[in-house]
């Protein structure tokens, strides 16, 4: 088993809670299988479609929080308006750096 250093851990962590900041869209695979004269297991259908995940603010506030610390930003006291604001212009900074 390959053994996995601690810059790597941070960063594979930080690119999927930017994934899951930004939203993202995923295939998903359904399979129905029915037995055959012989008893054997046949696949009969398998659909597959995308899935898509929105943007989750948990990802993108513990993104800023452990990764971008230099922001400063404090939404405690922000209103709605203000968070959507400040929740846009994350997005469009994290999205550049991709």
């Amino acid at each position: 088993m390959k053994k996995i250093k601690k810059e790597d851990d941070a960063k594979l962590i930080k690119q999927a809670l930017i994934r899951k900041a930004l939203g993202y869209e995923a295939k998903e695979s359904s399979e129905e299988y029915s037995l055959d004269k012989e008893g054997n297991e046949v696949l009969t259908k398998r659909k597959v479609s995308k899935k898509y995940f929105p943007p989750d603010m948990t990802a993108l506030k513990l993104l800023v929080e452990k990764f971008y610390p230099d922001l400063n930003i404090d939404i405690s006291m922000m209103s709605d308006e203000e968070l959507i604001e400040e929740r846009e212009r994350i997005l469009q900074m994290l999205k550049e750096q991709e």
